[in-house]
């Protein structure tokens, strides 16, 4: 069904040093990165048989890509969309409670929000090994590009940045476009995430990958590794695979290479481009401490002079 990609690595930097005495808190961490069809209910199976042979594979937080029920349906602006949004809690948390019990995994899953008519939201749940629903995060940033025109659904989200307390650590979680905004991770953070999970949807536009394809999956990747250096935390993100072309065209290619990155930035396990896997790493959580002893970002912010980021521009 799928192969896979492990790493497990002694960190080779110099600083911080690492004491020998020190508690680690391993946790192993895993990304599904999927392709898509037309039916939800096949996309939804499947999921959760790739949650069942990562539990296998000894992962015990698994993160699914974002609106992982569907192909991107985002391409077209339809109101027939909307028919695949659903209450939140519903029918797909109580089937990924039943599943994060029998695995003794927790479980992060990206859903399409029908709140209310006319109120709906790009949401991920958070579910921990119990199967208890610790709570939702709402997607704040909301993209309007081609392709992608995602303010046509989604209201932006209104719970703020938040982390949970799960059995197997500290986590906190953004929906894509939100990975490419400093803040969102910073506020994450400082609620003592010790992961951010990003469950994603992004890609090519076939006519552009041969000029500008590298640049942009290199910003991609890069903009969140610097999330994880400057707040001393480990970042995840779970991206599709395939190309999708619901409304014709040539559509997405989406370009796969989740990856997980450490504290110090360095990227310890990765997907590849257009395979179906399981990318799997050790998340070793008392690595947090001590970057943010060893680099001290987060003590040394003058959070008396940053009063300015509450306003669209500076005059």
């Amino acid at each position: 069904m799928s192969s896979e990609v492990e790493t497990s690595r002694e960190d080779t930097l110099k600083v911080p040093q690492r004491d020998s005495s020190t508690s680690l808190g391993m946790t192993r961490v895993a990304l599904i990165q999927m392709r898509y069809g037309p039916v939800p209910e096949k996309n939804f199976s499947r999921a959760i048989e790739f949650i069942r042979q990562a539990a296998t594979k000894g992962a015990r937080i698994v993160c699914l890509p974002e609106l992982f029920r569907s192909q991107y349906f985002c391409q077209t602006e339809d109101h027939e969309n909307f028919e695949l949004a659903e209450e939140v809690p519903g029918a797909s948390t109580v089937a990924l409670g039943d599943l994060a019990r029998e695995t003794g995994t927790a479980i992060i899953a990206s859903l399409f929000e029908k709140r209310s008519a006319g109120i709906y939201h790009n949401t991920a749940v958070v579910i921990d090994t119990d199967g208890k629903l610790l709570g939702k995060y709402r997607k704040m940033h909301i993209p309007d590009d081609p392709l992608y025109h995602e303010k046509f659904y989604f209201t932006p989200g209104d719970l703020g940045f938040q982390a949970w307390q799960t059995t197997h650590g500290k986590i906190g979680v953004c929906v894509c476009w939100d990975q490419w905004y400093p803040e969102a991770a910073r506020l994450t953070a400082l609620r003592g995430a010790e992961i951010i999970f990003y469950p994603t949807a992004i890609g090519w536009h076939p006519s552009e990958k041969k000029n500008f394809g590298a640049a942009q999956h290199s910003a991609w990747e890069t903009i969140q590794r610097s999330h994880a250096i400057a707040n001393g935390c480990y970042v995840a993100a779970a991206n599709r695979i395939g190309q999708e072309a619901p409304a014709g065209g040539d559509g997405i290619e989406f370009w796969g290479q989740s990856f997980v990155c450490g504290p110090d930035g360095e990227i310890i396990a990765k997907g590849s481009v257009d395979k179906e896997e399981i990318v799997i790493a050790n998340v070793e959580r008392g690595r947090v401490n001590e970057h943010r002893t060893h680099w001290p970002f987060l003590r040394d912010r003058r959070i008396d002079a940053y009063s300015g980021l509450d306003r669209r521009m500076l005059d």
